[in-house]
């Protein structure tokens, strides 16, 4: 065994091993290291956007004349929790509430249902020029609104739906992000499933209704999500549209509660804010694993 051995090892070959075992420990070291300060820099970056949120939480509990203090003052001396109470009696807060909603739920039902049943035609009918109206669509994103957002005031003013409710839930209906989502997911989707359904004398609706929204519950949250976050932070729509105070949304309404830059208790102004940031990130947080998990899968990855 040991001739063998001799036969197959070159002479010198155990020293040169012998010299090249610690670099093992020592290319771990360089790991824990880079690691290390890899988590350093993550944690750094989410202070940094922590910052400003813990900025306006405090602020809300301070008085009118302490929240722009020189220098500022991180923590409030007296906490004011009458801001809150005040923000609710002196405003349609309830109001802004009810019409934010409404708006927000209703155009995400909206983008998600019109959204996959256009992505479910474009990534499994075949038809002459899918490929080329499929692009020309998806160009509409790189359209900025207010390139076109008089005509389409227009269009609505002789519609008779402006000052209402339904102009901001008929802009918002459709959406070329969304088709382009929910589209990238279904190809994920196995053809051959469709095929056997088709098969089965399922009709394309029923493929889409049955089938393909089942499976697509990742891309469906990671829609909704972005969609309700962007309907409820939304500003140019609703203060182009909505000119009755009782159609007023939070953004609108917190902007007409400053009447005066003088004349403003920023204190009860933030704790607006803080009330308005809650829904988005009770959101955010119930749809944070469905929201990676959909846009890991439907191609969008860096």
């Amino acid at each position: 065994m040991s001739e063998t051995k001799a036969l197959i090892t070159p002479p010198g070959a155990d020293k040169v091993l012998a010299r090249k075992r610690p670099a093992a420990p020592a290319r771990s070291a360089r790991q824990r290291v880079g690691r290390v300060l890899l988590y350093v820099m993550l944690i750094a970056a989410a202070i940094a956007m922590l910052i400003p949120f813990f900025w306006m939480v405090m602020s809300s509990l301070k008085d009118a004349n302490s929240v722009f203090s020189v220098p500022i003052r991180w923590l409030p001396d007296v906490f004011v929790w009458q801001n809150y109470v005040e923000i609710w009696q002196e405003s349609g807060l309830l109001t802004w509430i009810k019409n934010t909603l409404i708006l927000s739920v209703g155009v995400t039902l909206l983008q998600v249902t019109t959204g996959s049943f256009a992505a479910y035609g474009f990534s499994r009918i075949r038809f002459r020029g899918r490929d080329a109206l499929f692009l020309l669509y998806i160009a509409t994103i790189a359209v900025p609104w207010q390139s076109y957002m008089i005509p389409q005031f227009i269009m609505l003013s002789n519609a008779g739906l402006a000052n209402t409710l339904w102009s901001i839930l008929l802009l918002q209906a459709f959406g070329a992000f969304g088709v382009f989502l929910m589209k990238q997911f279904y190809e994920t989707v196995p053809e051959e499933l469709s095929e056997a359904a088709r098969l089965d004398g399922l009709s394309e609706y029923g493929i889409w209704a049955r089938i393909m929204l089942p499976l697509s519950v990742p891309a469906i949250a990671s829609l909704s999500l972005l969609t309700f976050v962007n309907t409820w932070n939304d500003f140019l729509g609703p203060l182009i549209y909505l000119r009755d105070p009782s159609l007023w949304t939070m953004q609108l309404g917190l902007n007409n509660f400053v009447s005066s830059l003088y004349d403003v208790n920023y204190g009860v102004l933030f704790a607006g804010l803080v009330i308005s940031v809650v829904p988005i990130a009770i959101v955010f947080l119930l749809g944070q694993r469905y929201f990676v998990e959909g846009i890991a899968t439907s191609g969008l990855k860096g």
